[in-house]
């Protein structure tokens, strides 16, 4: 499970590398990906959640609630 804290990412991003292509070009992406095991895309699918969703740890957990039910009585 990743770690993430707010301060710090475990992940970084090389700025030097970039390419610039046409959407009509033939892409690698998929063989980089199926060269992956499947751990490896669930954390990179969880890692693209968290940039596109946001991750805040205090409310990274399931809340609670609970309903009060008034029972008939006969």
């Amino acid at each position: 499970m990743l770690n993430m804290s707010p301060r710090k990412s475990p992940f970084s991003m090389d700025k030097t590398a970039f390419s610039v292509g046409s959407p009509s070009d033939e892409s690698d992406e998929k063989a980089y990906w199926l060269s992956k095991s499947p751990y490896e895309r669930l954390e990179a699918v969880e890692l693209m959640r968290q940039v596109i969703y946001g991750y805040d740890p205090t409310s990274a957990r399931l809340q609670r609630f609970f309903e009060v039910a008034e029972l008939e009585r006969r």
